[in-house]
């Protein structure tokens, strides 16, 4: 059964860099998941924030997003990773890696994916 393991999560200034690294317990992509990135702010809902598809090259983003964060996969390591620049204070919250079969929903609902990490806290404060 497919596991995931969320790490990376910190503290970072406004502006700042941060990396979310997303570990699989076997074999990711090669034909077999997606795996999107999902935020959730105190009090608010969970949203998603970025996805890559199972052929390893299409991606998708929210618009708050685009031009600050890049979702990339090692197929080796079976790792996926969230690079988030330039950081602003709203991007604050617990960070979840989601699986499911091999494309990202148009949408990024957290219901339409079936395996989760236990999530990392992002902090982004001055």
């Amino acid at each position: 059964q497919l596991q995931l393991a969320e790490s990376g999560g910190g503290l970072a200034q406004p502006g700042g860099s941060l990396r979310l690294s997303c570990a699989a317990s076997q074999l990711i992509l090669q034909g077999v998941y997606a795996i999107a990135w999902f935020r959730q702010a105190r009090g608010k809902e969970r949203e998603g924030v970025a996805c890559i598809a199972a052929d390893g090259t299409t991606t998708q983003y929210v618009d708050s997003v685009k031009g600050r964060f890049t979702v990339s996969v090692d197929n080796p390591l079976n790792t996926v990773y969230l690079q988030m620049n330039n950081l602003k204070p709203e991007d604050s919250g617990v960070y979840f890696c989601a699986a499911r079969d091999y494309r990202c929903s148009a949408y990024l609902r957290p219901y339409e994916y079936d395996v989760w990490g236990q999530g990392s806290q992002v902090t982004v404060a001055s």
